[in-house]
């Protein structure tokens, strides 16, 4: 199951920005952030997706979830300005953005092809 994260979640389990001006992994697994708001229709199809794919890749990636209107400075840390927005996070190298609801073979495409080739 996708995990929230609040700032302090990210900060300790993702990347400390506060003090860090390299991009830094902190986790042991590759990871896909969904950026989400309740109030989003399109967020509102892609999460049975992730929920799906946390099970799936259960031991390989990492599923996480950040409500935007909880967690704005996340946001504006990301600049984020459409969701969903789901950053894919490979364990060496740096993140990757993408926007919008993506259909589940294109997560998988990319988890498989970036986060675990």
């Amino acid at each position: 199951m996708a995990e929230h994260l609040t700032k302090t979640d990210f900060l300790e389990k993702i990347f400390d920005y506060e003090n860090k001006k390299e991009w830094e992994y902190q986790g042991e697994l590759p990871a896909v952030i969904d950026f989400y708001a309740d109030w989003c229709g399109p967020c509102k199809m892609v999460a049975p997706i992730i929920e799906e794919l946390s099970q799936e890749y259960e031991g390989k990636v990492n599923f996480f979830k950040i409500d935007t209107e909880a967690e704005q400075e996340l946001s504006m840390a990301f600049g984020i300005q459409s969701i969903p927005s789901l950053l894919f996070i490979p364990k060496e190298g740096k993140p990757q953005m993408a926007a919008g609801a993506l259909p589940k073979d294109t997560f998988k495409e990319v988890i498989d092809k970036e986060l675990l080739g």
